[in-house]
């Protein structure tokens, strides 16, 4: 029997930090036993694919190019591994933050693969750390959601209901999943109160997740320019964060605050937001976070005003795009042609005033005559903020500040 053959496709990636995307073409690995073939039709933009493919970790994890991103694939099952159960031929299916970990360890047996004890294998960018995520040819990184095929193993593939529109999917799967996995976490219903702070793409989101189970939400955000897209997309009541007046009075009245802000910043008066009993958690990645969630929480045993939390595993996963299937939850979002990534990255790289989570359509405007439309120069991209190096430094001064805040809350 002839060995199984690569898959063929076409990718838009780029050669260096310059994130000058161009058309080009690759392989994946042939379909295995329990692989997901998907003709891929949809990949949301997120503000991650910048900083990978710019190379802004570099002092941690250096960018392998040429660089395909993207971990909000959307697509269609066209072939499955003989042993495949869970997806059949014709499915709608998506592909989130990873395509795989140990399945093995106490966190992933939970359905937390992001949580993985031995490490979950990023969409792009990572490793064939366990054994179903090889790239071809082997030994190279993963490569992502850029792209006309996808081959995943069939436990990382999640099943979108066919009543949803596929170019809304990628998103849910990230910044849906990102905001969801909190609100699951902590119960979040009726009659809780969810502050949303941040309005990017987000926080927009966000809103929308939990006004779908039914939670009271306040959005949070500087000064009174999102008040009106706000109330639009379903918050019920608005904070400026500028206001002395209005933070005092929303003092101590949240449940749940879900802080979204993306960079390093001042997390104290959103922490004074909890009431008794209630958590602030950080969404953004950067060293407040992981001080909320690896050393402030374990420190007050679990008590803390503080907490962080990044994207969520494939149950949860699966959960929030089929919340988003059964209440129609359209996240704002554009959908644009793969030659527009380029412009795509230096909309990110501002200000997200409407809230958009671009989409690219690889359906119809990724294939061979793709090249001649990329006349875009390279994105201008700001340098990125040194502030935002994760360093111990910073770590240990934020858990200071959060516990500052938190014990003197728990005195009052």
């Amino acid at each position: 029997m002839a060995a199984p053959e690569p898959v063929d496709m076409m990718v838009m990636a780029c050669q260096d930090q310059t994130c000058d995307f161009k058309p080009m073409k690759m392989q994946r690995r042939p379909l295995g036993d329990e692989d997901v073939l998907i003709h891929m039709a949809y990949c949301g933009v997120c503000h991650t694919d910048l900083h990978i493919a710019a190379n802004h970790a570099k002092n941690v994890q250096p960018t392998v190019y040429p660089c395909v991103p993207g971990h909000e694939l959307a697509g269609v099952c066209i072939a499955v591994g003989p042993k495949v159960t869970k997806v059949k031929v014709g499915d709608h299916v998506g592909v989130g933050c990873m395509v795989d970990s140990c399945l093995k360890c106490s966190a992933c047996k939970k359905g937390e693969e992001n949580m993985c004890r031995k490490v979950n294998t990023a969409t792009y960018q990572g490793k064939n750390t366990h054994g179903r995520a090889a790239s071809f040819p082997a030994g190279g990184v993963t490569v992502g959601g850029y792209c006309t095929k996808m081959v995943v193993h069939e436990h990382f593939a999640i099943l979108i209901p066919k009543n949803y529109p596929l170019e809304l999917a990628g998103p849910v799967m990230c910044a849906g999943v990102t905001m969801y996995e909190p609100l699951r976490y902590y119960k979040a219903g009726p009659g809780t109160k969810v502050g949303i702070v941040g309005l990017g793409g987000l926080g927009i989101t966000g809103i929308k997740i939990a006004k779908a189970l039914g939670c009271h939400v306040t959005a949070i955000s500087r000064g009174e320019k999102k008040k009106a897209l706000a109330m639009k997309v379903g918050a019920d009541s608005f904070v400026s964060s500028t206001s002395e007046e209005q933070m005092a009075g929303a003092g101590k009245s949240f449940d749940l605050t879900l802080n979204t802000i993306p960079g390093p910043h001042d997390h104290t008066p959103y922490q004074k937001l909890a009431k008794v009993g209630g958590k602030c958690v950080l969404l953004g990645a950067h060293s407040a976070m992981i001080a909320a969630a690896v050393l402030v929480d374990p420190i007050t045993g679990g008590r803390s005003t503080m907490t962080g939390s990044m994207i969520g595993g494939i149950k949860a996963t699966q959960e929030v795009v089929d919340l988003c299937a059964k209440h129609q939850i359209m996240l704002e979002h554009k959908v644009v042609p793969v030659w527009e990534v380029n412009t795509v990255f230096e909309a990110l790289d501002k200000a997200n005033d409407e809230g958009l989570r671009y989409v690219l359509d690889l359906k119809k405007t990724l294939h061979e005559n793709t090249a001649a439309m990329c006349t875009l120069p390279p994105p201008q991209l700001s340098e990125p903020d040194p502030r935002t190096t994760v360093s111990v430094g910073r770590i240990l001064s934020s858990c200071f500040s959060m516990l500052f805040v938190h014990w003197g809350c728990r005195r009052i």
